[in-house]
């Protein structure tokens, strides 16, 4: 699980450390500051994919 900022609104909810990503809040933003900050959503969510597939095992060569 991963919060974006919830640990400051909710920390009781929570009984271990949580990766917390600081992102700019869109709320009140113009409408271009969306798409960069989706990205960089998008961007983060691929790299834990990655960063949590199991890598298959050397076979040696065999």
């Amino acid at each position: 699980m991963i919060t974006m900022g919830c640990g400051d609104s909710c920390p009781h909810l929570f009984r271990q450390e949580l990766p917390d990503w600081v992102l700019d809040d869109p709320v009140g933003q113009a409408p271009k500051r969306f798409g960069p900050i989706r990205d960089e959503i998008k961007n983060r969510v691929e790299a834990l994919v990655a960063e949590l597939t199991p890598q298959p095992a050397d076979s040696g060569g065999c």
